[in-house]
């Protein structure tokens, strides 16, 4: 009597059928991990292509005639820790001479939380003339900051300041609301502060890049406002003439 061995005539796999089966399905599971990281990592790559190359030290920062500067929170009335740093390096990039006038963008939707309110002060404690200062109380977010200095404050360049960790998306969602944006990255210690916001910047990154294609108006686009025009025109009349 004859033995066969091998697969079933059937066509019913054997030891070898599941084997192949089964290195089948592990390498659709690898690829399909692999294709969900790449998805995943898509936004921030996007974000760092748009980016890089306009990220500057305060003391590399090229002149501009606005300093757009991000609110990061208050703490009983008064700028957070890492908001006060952004107010002192934009107070810098004023004395030098770097930039003209500030505009100063963040949320004030309640009546007891004025976050640009509590920038504009912190700026005149430092020297800032208050006609230097412009404020944007519906900076909501940072596409909103962006899009409203554009269409509501016709500014046309800046300089953003805001945490490095921050910078990057900054810049490329203001490039994208068509501000020809640089940005300085202000430093800070590698706290959990900071990698908490490293984190999020990751996952924000996806809400970037939707925003930066799909152009949602702000919550409140709002009218033109004259106040960026009028505090360069000021600092234009104020800049002595040639001698």
């Amino acid at each position: 009597m004859t033995t066969r061995s091998g697969p079933d005539p059937a066509g019913a796999p054997g030891d070898g059928g599941r084997t192949r089966g089964g290195t089948r399905g592990r390498r659709r599971a690898v690829q399909a991990v692999m294709l969900g990281c790449a998805l995943a990592l898509a936004p921030a790559t996007w974000v760092h292509a748009r980016a890089d190359a306009r990220v500057h030290t305060a003391d590399e920062a090229p002149a501009r005639p606005v300093a757009v500067v991000f609110g990061a929170g208050l703490r009983d009335g008064h700028p957070s820790p890492y908001l006060a740093h952004r107010l002192d390096t934009a107070a810098g990039l004023y004395r030098t001479g770097r930039v003209e006038v500030l505009l100063v963008t963040g949320d004030n939707s309640r009546s007891d939380y004025d976050e640009p309110g509590a920038m504009r002060s912190y700026l005149t404690r430092l020297g800032v003339p208050d006609e230097r200062i412009v404020s944007d109380y519906a900076g909501f977010d940072t596409w909103d900051s962006c899009v409203r200095a554009k269409e509501v404050f016709g500014v046309d360049r800046a300089v953003l300041v805001t945490q490095g960790f921050h910078v990057r998306r900054a810049v490329a969602l203001c490039r994208s609301a068509g501000v020809d944006a640089h940005g300085v990255g202000v430093p800070e210690p590698r706290d959990a502060t900071w990698y908490y916001g490293s984190v999020r910047e990751v996952l924000a990154a996806g809400k970037a890049s939707l925003d930066a294609a799909l152009r949602p108006d702000p919550v409140f686009p709002g009218p033109r406002e004259p106040g960026v025009r009028e505090a360069l025109r000021a600092a234009g009349a104020a800049r002595p003439g040639p001698g």
